[in-house]
């Protein structure tokens, strides 16, 4: 997968849903729970793509490089 892949919009509005599901499961956390669940769903996502190239472009994406 390319870096422009990568940085590439797939949701479209659904992105706007799913921050906003996101930021509901936040909600009256505390910051170390909410650490952990960032955490958790990065890993559960990470299963889902299953490709260690392209898990490694997106760190770097996050990262800003």
């Amino acid at each position: 997968m390319s870096d422009e892949q990568i940085a590439a919009d797939k949701l479209g509005a659904a992105g706007d849903e799913f921050y906003e599901a996101l930021m509901a499961a936040h909600e009256g956390l505390t910051d170390d729970q909410s650490a952990r669940l960032n955490a958790r769903l990065v890993l559960l996502l990470a299963n889902q793509v299953a490709d260690i190239n392209t898990l490694k472009k997106a760190l770097a994406a996050a990262k800003g490089r």
